[in-house]
């Protein structure tokens, strides 16, 4: 499995089926509008302790469209 199949989960039963960070409660679209808000993956890092740094780079390359989830 590829470490954006590993980040980035589609759970139709969890956050409406939207695609969310590891299972967590946060969305790809969270993350996307933090940072098209302004905040800086550092900021990100501080106020959400429990992602990483390899899930924001998850979400970008999500974003971009590269790889599929299957």
């Amino acid at each position: 499995m590829s470490a954006l199949a590993d980040r980035i989960t589609i759970d139709p039963t969890r956050m409406h089926g939207r695609p969310s960070i590891r299972g967590l409660r946060i969305t790809v679209s969270d993350i996307l509008g933090m940072l098209a808000g302004g905040m800086t993956r550092e900021d990100i890092l501080k106020d959400y302790a429990y992602l990483e740094s390899a899930d924001i780079d998850a979400v970008l390359e999500f974003a971009a469209g590269r790889p599929t989830i299957r």
